[in-house]
């Protein structure tokens, strides 16, 4: 089965859908900016300790599914996709300390209004400031749209002349002066947003997060799945695109967007045994996914081998390699780091063993991870160890 008959494409032109998804939904969320829509999405439950310094006014309007901030780590640069009112932003900036930067994306002027009202009160009370709220598509992250409305301002379109300048502006202000700069974020936070993207803009969407992340980087992403394609009448409902049921991700295609878009390690952290809701028999509930941008590095043979504790006989990985239980794989130097290292998502799965004389990074050949072979343990030893050692008992 091929990746994108996995996916849910969600309505294009040819559905028959007749409003505008994108209208819908900033005019829903414009709603919810002013006054609080308890039933727009999930309930969802954060530590009471992190909320005690965010205003009630930020709590009350925030609408999310899951809590993709417990997966920040302090110092780290983290963007929340769609952040609305900036509860998610405020969480993630006290665990981030005052070396980490908290940046909220959104579209909604009155979304980022009330983000930003709080940010001097927060911060007194924080003792230090490391948020800030951004204007942008979350499906176009390199485009500053208020530099976009400023350029508006002075050169209005009212001919095929000034379109054809306004693109122009945009291409340029995308490459001199990116909202988000490329592979520069740690990690890629949303919730429940994505699902709100159009159809058409959604792969796009993933291929910006890609983008934006460092080698190594990853994406917490918490949004609604759905277990079998959403009908034509949930699809033809604006209020239930707004709501977040009709743009919903079929549960493995929410999984190959991530993989499609060049992740790695994609890995479920949480899927709701309850569904949030029930349409027409379909199921939609919350889910946390977990991806990782791998480093593009050349693959250099540095006589390392990877061993997989198990439990299952074999696994295979991202790149169609196979691991069986117990056996030492060799791997380049790229894929063994991205095995390895304190924040791989194999690392509880994988033994790193390192050759007892290290090959300089400098004089390593190229090597091809693509058929796993045999690591032998004269590579790792050497082919001219022969030490005998006996060492004090520790056990029996």
């Amino acid at each position: 089965m091929n990746s994108s008959s996995r996916l849910n494409q969600a309505p294009g032109p040819s559905t028959g859908i007749s409003y505008d998804i994108e209208s819908e939904v900033l005019q829903r969320y414009q709603e919810g900016a002013r006054q609080q829509q308890p039933n727009l999405c999930c309930p969802t439950e954060y530590a009471s300790t992190y909320l005690e310094l965010i205003p009630q006014e930020i709590i009350d309007k925030d609408y999310g599914c899951g809590d993709p901030t417990q997966y920040v780590n302090a110092g780290e640069t983290v963007i929340d996709l769609g952040a609305g009112a900036g509860k998610n932003c405020y969480i993630v900036a006290q665990k981030l300390g005052s070396e980490g930067q908290a940046i909220g994306v959104d579209f909604n002027d009155e979304m980022l209004t009330l983000a930003r009202k709080y940010q001097d009160e927060f911060s007194n009370r924080l003792g230090y400031r490391n948020t800030s709220f951004l204007k942008g598509k979350i499906q176009d992250l390199a485009l500053p749209l208020d530099l976009v409305q400023a350029w508006l301002q002075e050169h209005p379109i009212s001919s095929l002349d000034d379109l054809m300048a306004y693109e122009q502006e945009c291409n340029r202000l995308r490459q001199s002066a990116p909202l988000i700069a490329d592979a520069s974020v740690d990690v890629v936070i949303s919730n429940c947003v994505l699902n709100l993207v159009r159809p058409d803009d959604k792969r796009q969407l993933f291929q910006e997060i890609h983008r934006v992340l460092k080698p190594g980087g990853r994406a917490v992403i918490s949004d609604i799945v759905c277990d079998e394609p959403p009908t034509q009448a949930i699809l033809s409902d604006p209020g239930l695109w707004s709501g977040c049921i009709a743009g919903a991700f079929l549960e493995a295609g929410f999984l190959a967007m991530f993989e499609d878009a060049g992740f790695y390690g994609v890995e479920i952290l949480n899927r709701e045994e309850t569904p949030w809701q029930t349409i027409d028999g379909i199921e939609f509930r919350s889910m946390t996914v977990r991806a990782y941008k791998g480093n593009n590095g050349d693959r250099r043979d540095r006589k390392q081998a990877v061993l997989y504790r198990g439990p299952w006989k074999q696994v295979t990985d991202d790149d169609g390699r196979t691991y069986t239980r117990g056996e030492k794989i060799a791997v380049c130097d790229r894929t063994y780091q991205a095995m390895t290292s304190p924040n791989s998502p194999y690392e509880a799965h994988i033994i790193g063993l390192e050759p007892r004389v290290p090959v300089p990074p400098e004089e390593a050949k190229e090597f091809s991870c693509c058929s796993p072979s045999i690591r032998s343990p004269r590579e790792l030893k050497g082919a001219t160890y022969r030490q005998t050692q006996s060492n004090p008992p520790r056990c029996c």
